[in-house]
């Protein structure tokens, strides 16, 4: 007895790690589709004028005492970028956000409004295939979780097991080239997006990581799922080898 149960014990341990991988996956990558810290940055953003009895670092002062006739001949006496701020952006697949000057909390903004029309395809292409990536991740999950406690036999945990491998490989590839699209997306709005937005420096923020960890949890899945299978297969050809060796034993053994 005690041999034939680690068997199912190891499936079971198997199964377990699939689901768990399966499922940290599809958090990740909810988390990283609803957030808008897949790239941050600074914006270099020119500073106002100052009014009244504005003082600080983030306004121009003027050397005349009537600054609030337009008329009057004022002259700046700030070069290059001290006439300038830097301010923190952050944006993501639905919108943009950055600091606000001389004033507190985030300006946001859609992204798809951002992008250049001529990439505007890819980015829809990007989110499409981004909600297919979260639905098949969904559905591993569901048949993982079915084949860890409602299957009635092997058999039948073996036919869920192989159609939950390849929805969680389908759902990978799907996710990878959902990022990869993003990337590309961002990185030709960088370049061509409106003059308003486009950043001084930028880099990739946690959402991104969170997505790329998401796809590595994905791919886990799939291979300890494919793992899973192929393993339970040779176990049953192994066994079918051992009985039909015991048959030929018992059959040949009255001839002698």
């Amino acid at each position: 007895r005690m041999p034939a149960s680690i068997p199912e014990a190891d499936r079971r341990h198997r199964a377990s790690a699939a689901f768990s991988l399966s499922f940290l996956s599809l958090v990740f990558s909810i988390t990283a589709f609803s957030s808008s810290h897949w790239c941050e940055g600074t914006r270099k953003v020119a500073k106002p004028f100052c009014k009244g009895d504005s003082k600080g670092d983030l306004c121009i002062r003027f050397n005349s005492p009537d600054g609030n006739n337009s008329q009057a001949v004022q002259y700046i006496w700030e070069t290059g970028d001290d006439k300038f701020v830097e301010r923190n952006f952050h944006a993501g697949i639905w919108y943009s956000c950055e600091e606000m000057i001389n004033e507190e909390g985030e300006r946001c903004r859609s992204f798809i409004s951002l992008t250049p029309a001529s990439d505007r395809g890819v980015l829809w292409l990007s989110i499409v295939t981004e909600l297919l990536y979260v639905v098949l991740l969904l559905i591993g999950n569901i048949l993982m979780s079915v084949e860890i406690f409602y299957y009635s036999s092997v058999i039948d945990g073996l036919k869920i097991n192989a159609f939950s491998a390849v929805v969680t490989v389908l759902a990978g590839l799907l996710g990878m080239v959902a990022h990869m699209m993003y990337t590309t997306v961002f990185q030709m709005t960088v370049n061509l997006g409106p003059e308003d937005w486009r950043p001084h420096t930028w880099d990739y923020g946690w959402s991104y990581g969170l997505a790329w960890t998401s796809f590595a949890c994905c791919m886990a899945a799939a291979v300890t799922t494919i793992n899973k299978y192929t393993k339970t297969i040779l176990e049953f050809k192994h066994k079918r080898k051992k009985l039909e060796r015991s048959f030929k034993i018992q059959y040949n053994f009255p001839d002698h």
